[in-house]
């Protein structure tokens, strides 16, 4: 009984992390840009006791997040500080928390009251030496298809524009990217991002939703509870059949 305790208990764990994977993808389907994680099938292993294999096997994890890169919808919106890229690629932010640059495809800016432009989480957009982009005062703002951000100064001419920045984008071709513990998006080698190399086609006045379907969590939701209680059976099964041996092979009393 004890190998039906020990699958039952395996199949629980591994449950537990696609109900928090599944929680996770609930909670940011309106976040702008956000990419749904799910639990990678990762490896079985089997027990070895002294030198034989026993009959107990696992599942474990992968070690690094799992996400889909999945597009999300385009949304229209006609706000200048509203990006977003239209097929592959990545943007290129540091985070507020700290940290190594990471790659984002959350596009809703915003000019901070330092100067600095950053996504709606607060997170710096970094131009093509992955340094923050600085945005002088102005009186309107555009973003062509590579990235180039121009301005029509605030002291300056009528008609007057001004190229400040280029955000950096990459396809990242090729690279193993993964989320790390922060949330944020980098490759799995723990390396440095993929250097720039503007392959995404950016949009301007376009926001890009999350690649969250909300319908297909709740039923995979519904599904990962079911099998939840289904273990929870299996393991009351196993020790209703454990005591009925055991009083089987008790001894008679007098």
């Amino acid at each position: 009984m004890d190998r039906l305790i020990y699958t039952a208990l395996n199949s629980l764990a591994n449950l537990r992390g696609a109900h928090i994977a599944t929680a996770q993808n609930l909670a940011n389907q309106n976040v702008p840009g956000f990419r749904r994680d799910y639990l990678p099938e990762g490896q079985a292993f089997v027990l070895e006791e002294e030198g034989d294999l026993q009959a107990r096997a696992f599942q474990v994890p992968e070690e690094n997040a799992a996400f889909s890169r999945q597009s999300g919808f385009l949304n229209q919106t006609d706000q200048p500080l509203d990006i977003a890229l239209a097929d592959k690629g990545w943007f290129y932010i540091r985070p507020e928390t700290g940290g190594a640059p990471a790659l984002t495809r959350r596009g809703d800016l915003q000019v901070a009251s330092d100067g600095i432009l950053r996504t709606g989480a607060g997170d710096a957009i970094l131009d093509q030496a992955l340094q923050p982009i600085a945005v002088p005062p102005f009186r309107s703002l555009t973003v062509n298809e590579i990235g180039t951000i121009s301005i029509e100064p605030l002291d300056g001419a009528p008609g007057e524009r001004v190229d400040i920045a280029t955000i950096a984008t990459t396809l990242a071709t090729g690279a193993n990217l993964t989320k790390g513990l922060d949330g944020q998006i980098r490759p799995a080698n723990g390396g440095p991002v993929p250097a720039p190399d503007q392959g995404g086609k950016v949009l301007q006045g376009v926001l890009e939703g999350s690649n969250v379907n909300s319908t297909e969590e709740l039923i995979t939701s519904i599904d990962i509870q079911r099998s939840f209680e289904l273990n929870l059976r299996l393991i009351t099964s196993a020790k209703e059949l454990d005591e009925a041996g055991t009083r089987l092979l008790r001894m008679p009393e007098s």
